[in-house]
């Protein structure tokens, strides 16, 4: 009785240890890795959907190593934005919220689904005229969808989180919606009515 005691305080304490490592003295190590990994997990979530619907014989590891890697930058550039964001904007009054959201969802949403068109393209060798027929074409799609989600969830960040924490809800929010990114990428074609992609 009185080691699973001991057991459960040390575990505790080791948490707390790893929380204070990885929130504060690594925190851009932690959030470009967890954006990786749940960009990974959403593209793995995805596929398996499509597998079960015959849209697909197997898992492409490929493409989920791509969707992942599109984490990286993302959980690097959410990871400064969100610094510069409270250092411009400080304060956790209603008002202040609110603006934060709406500068969030009008400024930064496009530069975040710009980036991951722009890093697939770069990991898929993909011509920038086809990129950027992407970003016009699917990006509107998930700006679209940004807006349903994440002004609730952006007030709740925004108001009670402290800044280290933010890329952690971010991406856990974010785990459905990287299952929809997945889908609008792979599954959602593009039109073909001005065919510039080999321009």
């Amino acid at each position: 009785m009185q080691s699973a005691a001991l057991f459960r305080t040390e575990f505790v304490r080791r948490c707390r240890q790893f929380g204070r490592i990885a929130f504060r003295k690594y925190l851009l190590v932690t959030n470009a890795t967890i954006s990786f990994g749940l960009s990974g997990v959403g593209d793995v979530l995805q596929q398996n959907y499509e597998v079960l619907q015959k849209k697909q014989e197997r898992w492409d590891p490929v493409r989920t190593r791509n969707m992942a890697l599109t984490g990286l930058p993302i959980g690097v550039i959410c990871h400064f934005w969100y610094q510069f964001l409270d250092h411009r904007m400080p304060g956790r009054t209603l008002r202040r919220v609110v603006q934060k959201v709406v500068v969030d969802q009008i400024l930064f949403s496009p530069i975040c689904i710009s980036a991951f068109f722009i890093t697939l393209g770069v990991l898929e060798h993909t011509k920038p005229a086809k990129v950027k027929k992407e970003i016009m074409q699917k990006g509107w799609m998930l700006y679209a969808a940004e807006w349903m989600i994440w002004p609730p969830a952006q007030v709740i960040n925004f108001y009670w989180l402290p800044t280290r924490y933010r890329v952690l809800y971010d991406n856990t929010i974010s785990l459905g919606y990287d299952v929809y990114t997945s889908y609008i990428k792979h599954e959602v074609p593009l039109d073909d009515d001005d065919d510039d992609e080999d321009s």
